[in-house]
């Protein structure tokens, strides 16, 4: 296993979908909790998130992006920063190439819990990313989404420093790069 020193710097928990319908509607008004730490659940997600325990989005249930990837874009769309929490992913991670993920099976160290996750997939951005991060944005973040996972282990995750372990190896400067996304093949 090669291992990385990460940073967690968000954590996203929302109940609800946000982003849904015609965006000139706006996004729907959602509880969102940014907690300091979140309880994963093999086989089920985060607690108290809105994929939590869904039989479709089991292999999807939680979803990683590199913050470095929001500020490339962000410098690339002219625009001085992004929340990170508007893209909606579930953990925000610094120092960390995500792409080569997909289809591995890694673990992200925290707070002294180890908690292995599945990569699925690309998570790929919606058109929404125009309306609540910036005109552009959609298409900005196409490769720099994150990805989709599915808990293998239960645990617990916090803010801080951490560290991702990985089967293959990872170039954390790439971390702000677009990823040549092709489909993974799934065991």
């Amino acid at each position: 296993m090669f291992r990385y020193g990460v940073e967690v710097l968000h954590l996203l928990v929302s109940p609800g979908h946000a982003y849904f319908g015609r965006a000139k509607d706006g996004p729907a008004e959602v509880g969102t909790l940014a907690p300091e730490s979140v309880d994963v659940v093999a086989g089920k997600g985060i607690v108290g998130d809105r994929f939590f325990g869904k039989a479709a989005h089991m292999d999807a249930a939680v979803t990683f992006i590199a913050v470095e990837g929001l500020e490339a874009m962000a410098e690339s769309l002219g625009v001085a920063r992004f929340d990170p929490l508007l893209a909606r992913r579930n953990i925000v991670l610094r120092g960390a190439e995500l792409a080569p993920l997909v289809g591995q099976d890694f673990a992200l160290e925290s707070r002294g819990a180890v908690v292995r996750f599945h990569g699925g997939r690309p998570a790929h951005p919606c058109a929404w990313m125009d309306r609540v991060l910036a005109p552009g944005a959609h298409a900005a973040m196409r490769g720099r989404g994150g990805i989709r996972c599915r808990p293998l282990t239960s645990g617990a995750l916090g803010l801080g420093p951490a560290v991702l372990a990985s089967p293959v190896p990872l170039d954390p400067a790439k971390a702000a790069d677009v990823a040549v996304l092709r489909p993974s093949r799934l065991p």
